[in-house]
């Protein structure tokens, strides 16, 4: 695993540009309402059900729930769907669910092309770069905006609703950049740890590493130091055979290291450290694995002391790594070859990430805690050649989406947790009085999209009081400009 490897294991969890312009033109199947056929127990407790929208070239998978929706002054919210099966998005969007009531809203989930059940090609969608022109957030924005349409002409009395975007990740950039491009459609957007500002050298490729450094030393005493020098260890202990077999054993990997394994070996750890980070939530959860509350707090209980020997630092190293693999104990072995939920396209992001989501990560070793490394954008540019025959467009994001300069645009609400990575590429202080940024001291990434939870610092109640009252307000203000225009 090289340098792209790490760099598109680390997009992954986010978590398109001006290739051919594919017109979506509706063709519905039938009736929209179709019975469920999720058997998930959360599907059965949010009562929703599983819906194909079919437009040309593309039949689009969506959720949908209308336990709460009112005709009568209700509204839609509508989830723009990121890089993965929208099922598992929708169970962990708990709080469009808990505001569902409030908000009178018809709750939507509406599943991004390319991944989980919508592929264009059937199983020949990843067939080659020829089949996956069509992956980008342009047309993904398109196929959002073609379906509200659909179910307001299809839907009595949705016709004339607001309708809210809400993501996180890449779904909080499709979010926000869909109240961008679509604002009759939408009428504003919750942008959650939404990195918009994470391409085109507009924040310095070195941030996202730094914070999760910072979350590492502020989790327990000598915690970062510790990870840092492991890597040298890791170097050299793996000079040998028998270093190698030792390596092995004390990571309880499930397969033998050879010397061309290394690399990819520290790769894994560092994003294993990043998951960590992203998921770092204040009670137990199962977001990428079983873990538990505040989990780098319990991983830095064993990285205490970074003066050790090397084969004592390991140990230590496995133990920490061993709360995210196999908090639960149910594993055997740990497998350098998966590091999160089957849920997440990795392989559709790596295609993305090698076109227009191009976002520059890098590494000095010393303010950040891992191995030095450069963004080389050639490098990188020559690997996505070599796998997916296409080169990246670094700059098109910013030219299609406006980079810093959106502040021509209205009822955008971002909210980025401190302890999430990817809020140094957040909007984190307010653009004007209707862009507005929420910031969550105690959160980590999207935290505030979770269901409510007894355990929610102070910080995530407030965000998501805020967060309500900005959802209100449009929603008021719509039903207001429709009363003057009767």
């Amino acid at each position: 695993m090289g340098r792209r490897a790490l760099l598109l294991l680390l997009l992954a969890f986010l978590a398109p540009g001006a290739a051919i312009t594919l017109r979506p033109t509706l063709r519905t199947l039938g009736s929209l309402h179709l019975p469920t056929s999720s058997t998930s127990r959360y599907a059965v407790a949010r009562n929703y059900s599983v819906h194909y929208f079919q437009q040309k070239g593309l039949a689009g998978h969506l959720h949908m729930s209308d336990k709460y929706w009112k005709k009568d002054g209700g509204s839609i919210l509508f989830y723009t769907g990121n890089e993965g099966d929208i099922i598992w998005f929708c169970n962990n969007t708990g709080f469009m669910w808990d505001v569902a009531k409030e908000l009178k809203a018809m709750l939507v989930f509406a599943e991004h092309r390319y991944y989980g059940e919508s592929l264009p090609f059937g199983h020949s969608s990843y067939k080659d770069s020829r089949h996956l022109n069509f992956l980008t957030s342009e047309q993904a924005l398109a196929d959002f905006a073609e379906l509200i349409k659909h179910l307001k002409r299809t839907i009595p009395g949705a016709e004339n609703q607001p309708v809210i975007a809400l993501g996180g990740s890449y779904g909080g950039m499709l979010a926000a950049w869909f109240r961008m491009k679509y604002p009759h459609i939408v009428v504003g957007a919750l942008a959650a740890s939404a990195p918009i500002l994470q391409f085109d050298n507009l924040i310095p490729c070195g941030v996202f590493m730094k914070i999760v450094t910072t979350d590492f030393r502020k989790s327990g005493p000598y915690c970062s130091e510790s990870i840092r020098r492991s890597w040298d260890a890791i170097n050299r202990l793996s000079n040998t055979g028998k270093g190698l077999r030792w390596l092995t054993e004390a990571l309880h990997l499930c397969n033998p290291l050879d010397s061309q394994d290394i690399q990819h070996l520290k790769d894994w750890i560092a994003e294993t450290w990043v998951n960590l980070a992203m998921v770092d939530y204040p009670y137990a959860s199962n977001f990428l694995q079983p873990l538990p509350a505040w989990p780098i707090k319990v991983a830095c209980q064993y990285l205490r002391n970074p003066n050790v020997s090397d084969s004592v630092l390991l140990e230590n190293i496995f133990q920490a790594l061993n709360v995210y693999y196999n908090y639960s104990g149910q594993a055997q072995c740990l497998n350098m070859s998966e590091t999160t939920t089957r849920s997440l396209g990795s392989q559709g992001w790596s295609y993305q990430a090698c076109t227009e989501m191009v976002m520059p990560f890098c590494t000095n070793g010393i303010d950040d805690m891992f191995e030095p490394r450069l963004w080389d954008l050639k490098e990188f540019s020559d690997d996505c050649f070599n796998h997916w025959g296409v080169r990246p467009r670094p700059s098109w994001i910013s030219t299609l989406y406006g980079g810093k300069n959106i502040s021509s645009h209205t009822n955008i609400v971002f909210s980025n947790g401190e302890l999430d990575p990817w809020s140094g590429g957040g909007i984190t202080e307010d653009i004007t009085d209707t862009l507005v940024a929420i910031t969550i001291s105690e959160g980590a990434h999207h935290l505030d999209l979770r269901a409510s939870n007894p355990l929610d610092p102070s910080s995530v109640l407030l965000a998501r009081t805020l967060e309500v009252g900005h959802m209100k307000k449009w929603i008021k203000d719509f039903y207001g400009r429709a009363g003057k225009e009767e």
